[in-house]
């Protein structure tokens, strides 16, 4: 059986840990910086700028106390040490206790930093500042974004905390500590990285993750990156003034068809493969009369199978199709508003009509 320690202090880092990265059951819970300090934190849409100053600081001195309150907890989770006792505890919970209380006042004196000259010497506020033109200082460029951000017709992604954001002027970037902008009319996207995920933490459909990098001309902005599902890149570059690079000459897949289709093909490269009679010519797929036709359909699924579910039904067509149109048409042929079954499912063959799940899609070898 654990000790109390031990189930206190796996307990604490697990809570620490989601409370820092904020999962869906927290937010969905509440139990964020964002939510438990909302009175003091004010309307994003009234003031989008003074919110995550106020944020950001309110964020560094909650963090800044996880590892003090883990000591606290201690004190009431093993009493037999006596941790309250500060100075009758052994050298190394003494240095620990020091070392969270040194933090919890450093962060302190952070925000007592950050706050000067009515928080102009915030992060934020000194990012906001290279873009201010002339004599005007921070506060013009706040007032500009704030305006913009109330609009209803801005593009915004991401968990709060954590979002991008891009309005008529600005493309903001949301973080924990901070917040990137930059000014459309300065900048460059590009298209850096792409990654495919099969499953993505609150769908049980495949994403595919896109990496933008955002560079300005004005020197004083740093180069960041933001990332997005590819299904919403039409209307981030709707909203964008200039053209966005392909520097990875990433292939983009805007729709949740495009997204199956390469889950489509990467599952039947794992089927059995078909071996033609000698002297069967392959013809030209029917559907788009280009490539030719490399798929043969066989019932190899049992009845017991994921996917197999006893509808499945022996194919006699010869091989008609290619990959790419048969995989076109097994999601065409799907409920549109449920993704997550697509891949379970079962759909007639477009020739003879014989029912088949992806289990009997074979490649001709």
């Amino acid at each position: 059986m654990d000790s109390p320690e031990v189930t206190f202090t796996l307990t604490y880092i697990v809570f620490a840990f989601c409370f820092v990265f904020t999962p869906s059951e927290f937010r969905s819970a509440g139990f964020t910086v964002q939510n438990l300090f909302s009175g003091w934190l004010g309307s994003e849409d009234i003031g989008f700028v003074q919110y995550h100053v106020r944020r950001t600081s309110v964020t560094l001195l909650v963090h800044s106390t996880l590892p003090l309150g883990y000591y606290l907890g201690m004190c009431i989770a093993a009493p037999e040490k006596n941790l309250i006792y500060v100075h009758q505890v052994s050298e190394g919970w003494r240095l620990f206790f020091f070392l969270c209380l040194t933090l919890q006042i450093c962060s302190w004196a952070v925000v007592i930093y950050w706050s000067g000259r009515r928080w102009g010497n915030h992060p934020i506020s000194r990012t906001l500042q290279a873009h201010a033109l002339g004599q005007s200082g921070w506060g013009a460029v706040a007032v500009s974004i704030n305006t913009e951000f109330r609009r209803i017709d801005k593009f915004a992604t991401g968990a709060p905390g954590a979002r991008v954001v891009i309005t008529d002027t600005w493309i903001l970037k949301v973080t924990t500590y901070h917040v990137h902008v930059a000014q459309q009319q300065d900048t460059h996207l590009t298209v850096t990285e792409s990654r495919q995920h099969q499953l993505a933490p609150d769908s049980a459909t495949p994403v595919q993750i896109l990496t933008l990098s955002v560079a300005s001309i004005n020197p004083s902005v740093k180069t960041f990156h933001i990332r997005l599902n590819s299904t919403e890149y039409a209307e981030l570059r709707e909203k964008l003034h200039a053209p966005v690079r392909n520097a990875a000459n990433v292939v983009i897949h805007q729709t949740m068809s495009d997204l199956f289709l390469d889950t489509f093909k990467s599952q039947v490269e794992l089927n059995q493969t078909y071996q033609p009679p000698s002297g069967q010519d392959l013809e030209a797929c029917i559907g788009c009369m280009q490539a030719p036709a490399g798929i043969k359909l066989l019932r190899l699924c049992q009845e017991d199978a994921e996917g197999g579910d006893g509808e499945c039904q022996q194919c006699y067509c010869r091989p008609m199709w290619c990959l790419t149109c048969l995989g076109k048409w097994f999601a065409s042929r799907q409920d549109q508003q449920h993704p997550e079954t697509w891949l379970s499912s079962t759909v007639p063959c477009p020739t003879c009509r014989a029912k088949f799940c992806i289990l009997d899609v074979c490649q001709v070898h």
